[in-house]
């Protein structure tokens, strides 16, 4: 962000309530230059940049440090003059809880002068103080080794990680119940505030039941048609809903991966939660539940996989985008990393058991994507790295944050 904001005039911080872009934005590194920091959560604040967004903007000393400015569209514009004037670098610095992406109007108005950078829940190197390499590791020309860790059982340890979640406050919740707390008070202010701020739904509960539903079926291709049905919603409406999660970080997709113009293939997303402790919130999964029923251990897996990659790829050096793979056959390949035309194919199972049938799709991706390929990798709950043939490599889902770049 330091970058950013030494060659572009306005820089937004983006992502779900309680990431920590507040935090960041007020912290020294950002106040040395005396940057004023503003919250539009301030009553006072809100009501005087709606009456007069240019003049509130002159009347206000830069540079400047806008929080929660979702919650004024009428600002955009005004900032879009104010650069147009004076195009020196650093002078805004804005965070939301609301993407811009998915609302064209902001999005446009500053297009050409703003970068835009997500802030996501920590990632699993950033709660053990360690850049991850897993990404561009996987891209190298050749994998470094992973030492096996002594007195870790790898399935009880994933299972601890995705069911606590990423958010920094309820990382410091000690107890399941006090962490239920946490999750209750986070939708209930989401509900009231943020929904309320960006669209009108007067039947609020219909959201924490769309979001429960979207959790059970994380990992699974959109079909919004079933959970119309499923959940009463008209189609019309449920578009509606799914755009709003994903405009508050709630909900995120991931796109379907082709080349092949022979071969047919499913297009539509997969669907996630963008965080697992949440999704553990909605659906009740606790340890104990988990041991009794394992079978719902995988969509719960595959989202904490999902996610921990996303946020790998803003910092790698591939930085490559996110995809899945699956064709009409029943061919698929959980997920598909393209960077510069390159491809990695990562399958994920809960299990701690790893067969050769369990790379059948990343073999069939691999054929698909002929010289492209680097190679597949599948994530397991056991302890081992193990190769499985050519440029084939099963790996401990630890692997993400434990395996270095070479």
């Amino acid at each position: 962000m330091i970058a950013a904001l030494a060659d572009s005039p306005v820089v937004l911080l983006v992502g779900a309530r309680q990431t920590g872009k507040s935090t960041l934005i007020e912290s020294p590194v950002f106040r040395e230059r005396n940057r004023r920091f503003i919250t539009f959560d301030d009553a006072n604040a809100l009501a005087a940049a709606k009456a007069d967004p240019a003049g509130f903007l002159s009347a206000c000393p830069e540079p400047l440090a806008l929080d929660e400015v979702q919650r004024v569209p009428e600002l955009f514009l005004a900032i879009k003059a104010s650069v147009d004037r004076n195009r020196a670098p650093g002078r805004f610095l804005l965070s939301g809880s609301a993407n811009v992406l998915f609302l064209p109007r902001l999005a446009d108005s500053l297009a050409g002068r703003m970068e835009v950078i997500t802030l996501w829940p920590f990632s699993q190197g950033e709660l053990e103080g360690a850049r991850e390499g897993f990404i561009d590791a996987v891209f190298g020309s050749k994998l470094p080794r992973l030492t096996p860790l002594e007195k870790w059982d790898e399935r009880k340890e994933i299972r601890r990680r995705a069911l606590s979640g990423g958010f920094p406050e309820v990382r410091t919740r000690l107890t399941e119940e006090r962490r239920k707390a946490w999750y209750g008070s986070y939708l209930t202010t989401i509900l009231q505030r943020d929904v309320r701020d960006l669209s009108r739904i007067e039947d609020l509960t219909v959201m924490p039941r769309l979001l429960a539903i979207l959790a059970a079926r994380a990992g699974s291709v959109l079909n919004t048609a079933d959970i119309s049905r499923g959940s009463g919603i008209t189609q019309t409406t449920l578009k509606r809903y799914l755009s709003l999660l994903q405009t508050l970080f709630l909900f995120q997709e991931l796109p379907a991966w082709s080349v092949n113009v022979g071969k047919r293939y499913v297009k539509m997303p997969k669907t996630f939660l963008s965080d697992t402790g949440l999704s553990a919130y909605l659906l009740h999964l606790t340890e104990e539940r988990l041991n009794q029923e394992p079978s719902l251990c995988g969509a719960l897996l595959e989202n904490f996989v999902c996610m921990e990659l996303r946020k790998q790829a803003a910092w790698s050096r591939e930085q490559p985008q996110l995809f899945h793979w699956r064709t009409h056959a029943q061919q698929e390949v959980d997920m598909v990393l393209e960077a510069g035309g390159r491809l990695v194919g990562i399958e994920i199972k809960a299990g701690t058991s790893v067969t050769a049938d369990d790379f059948k799709g990343l073999k069939a991706l691999a054929t698909d994507a002929g010289r492209r390929w680097i190679r597949g990798i599948l994530l397991h709950s056991g302890s081992e790295m193990l190769p499985f043939g050519d440029n084939l490599v099963a790996m401990p889902v630890s692997a993400l944050w434990r395996l270095a770049a070479s």
